[in-house]
């Protein structure tokens, strides 16, 4: 099974570039050639990534969480997964690119450097342990999207204010769409992020007996919930919408990201073993 795991390691960047290299011909082209069929590529190269995951999770009977390398594997598949989903619910396909070009450098990464035969703890071999960073990275994937989201949204609004009308323009969905499709990766970030957390509470007290909840990713991820949470209320029952949605999200990103470097800095915290 080690071929077959060296053999997709090595086929995945360039399945993601392809991918990438249609979104952004049907983008850019005159004429869209691949308007449905580039759903295609992109379903079988998840579907590689994901075959590749269990493969890998088989033979070394960990999910692949053990190393840097490893989750950037992982958050390329979260990230296209996360925008599949998006434009199934939707039926907006005109983003891809913008959203496709992360997983792409993050396979790349993983492929060049990822390790095939090292030693783990125990404790990274749990399998609640692996549900719960997927379910974590794919929370922090819609996040990501909803950001890029919000930049196009800005860029497009710009436009408008001064007039300019060139092919980003013509190409980018309304304004409306492009903050609905932000709030709708928001929503779906959100969810996922609940059920890691979930899971976590559920997890820890058997498998670190003596940990805290004052953990500080434990406080840092509780962080990013209450401001999405409360960002997702303020649309819903405030009926917040345009520009103020738009600058909730990338608010939220930022706070996000300071939040994940500064708690990834601090050593007194049990996630460290990772």
């Amino acid at each position: 099974m080690l071929s077959t795991i060296s053999f997709f390691n090595i086929l995945l960047p360039f399945l993601y570039i392809i991918v990438l290299s249609v979104y952004a011909f049907d983008f850019f082209s005159e004429k869209s050639k691949f308007t449905h069929s580039k759903r295609i590529f992109l379903f079988v190269t998840l579907i590689s990534h994901i075959l590749y995951i269990i493969f890998r999770t088989v033979e070394f009977d960990h999910t692949p969480i053990t190393s840097k390398f490893e989750i950037f594997s992982l958050l390329a598949c979260s990230i296209a997964f996360s925008y599949f989903l998006l434009e199934l619910l939707t039926d907006i396909r005109g983003t891809g690119t913008f959203i496709l070009f992360f997983p792409v450098i993050f396979q790349i990464v993983s492929s060049l450097f990822i390790e095939h035969n090292y030693q783990v703890p125990e404790v990274l071999r749990n399998r609640m342990l692996g549900i719960h960073v997927i379910s974590a990275l794919l929370g922090y994937s819609g996040f990501t999207i909803s950001a890029v989201y919000g930049i196009l949204f800005l860029i497009l609004y710009k436009n408008l204010k001064t007039n300019k009308f060139g092919l980003i323009f013509n190409r980018l969905p309304s304004l409306e769409i492009l903050e609905k499709l932000s709030f709708y990766s928001v929503l779906i970030g959100f969810i996922l992020l609940t059920v890691a957390m979930i899971i976590g509470i559920i997890w820890l007290p058997s498998a670190f007996p003596d940990f805290s909840y004052g953990d500080p990713k434990l406080v840092g991820t509780f962080f990013v919930w209450i401001i999405y949470c409360l960002g997702i209320a303020s649309k819903l029952i405030g009926k917040w919408y345009g520009r103020k949605v738009i600058i909730f999200s990338l608010t939220g990103f930022v706070l996000t990201m300071v939040s994940l470097i500064l708690t990834s800095t601090l050593q007194n915290t049990f996630h460290s073993f990772y």
